[in-house]
């Protein structure tokens, strides 16, 4: 039953999140074939790292927009497949940054609504720039925890994960925290009332998971 249920959430994914796990399966019988095992297992890995997020909120009853499905599933595709597997960051310079300030604009977009839950969708239970402040928080302590991952692996595993050293972390927490701060102005003017291009997204959320949101008032 349980896997029923499973296989069809995983049916009504977006096309989009489709595509990626298509091409993921052929890569993965492609790198058998051809008897390149490091790259079938990041093939697994990452396919098992989209379907984590799926799996996790679908276990605690959340229910999370496309846009935020395609966001993640996306972006563990572009960072372990493409970024590690086929040396993106290496390659193109810009990489790194593209995904560094994705992420934590995402974090900031989730620091807000989690900041949100907390308060049941109650927009005046604190100033709105105070919510958007621990959003931002919450996103930046994320990239720094991740920078202390990378460190952490260079020095156990000796990988080279943080490529130029300090420079390298320094620059990935500037543009962690230019993408938290997007993400927390996002929630800070949805809060004001102000609109803005996220403002779908959060009703979306919202909408979507009602329950956790009872003193919500447009």
């Amino acid at each position: 039953m349980w896997i029923n249920t499973q296989w069809h959430r995983l049916r009504r994914q977006p096309l989009v999140v489709q595509l990626i796990w298509a091409v993921l399966a052929v890569e993965f019988v492609t790198a058998l074939w051809e008897g390149q095992w490091p790259l079938a297992g990041v093939a697994v890995l990452t396919v098992a790292l989209t379907l984590a997020p799926m799996m996790v909120v679908g276990r605690i009853g959340i229910h999370l927009p496309t846009g935020f499905l395609v966001g993640i599933t996306a972006f563990i595709f572009a960072t372990i497949f493409l970024g590690e597997a086929f040396d993106f960051y290496n390659r193109y310079w810009w990489w790194d940054v593209i995904m560094h300030g994705g992420s934590a604009m995402g974090f900031g977009l989730l620091g807000f609504l989690f900041v949100f839950t907390l308060f049941e969708g109650d927009r005046f239970a604190a100033p709105a720039w105070a919510m958007a402040l621990i959003a931002f928080s919450v996103a930046v302590t994320i990239g720094a925890l991740w920078e202390i991952f990378e460190f952490a692996m260079d020095q156990t595993f000796g990988l080279n994960m943080q490529k130029s050293g300090l420079l390298d972390t320094m620059y990935d927490l500037i543009v962690d925290v230019v993408g938290a701060g997007i993400g927390a102005l996002a929630g800070y003017f949805y809060l004001r009332g102000k609109g803005g291009g996220f403002s779908g997204l959060f009703e979306d959320f919202i909408r979507r998971n009602r329950r956790f949101f009872r003193k919500f008032r447009r």
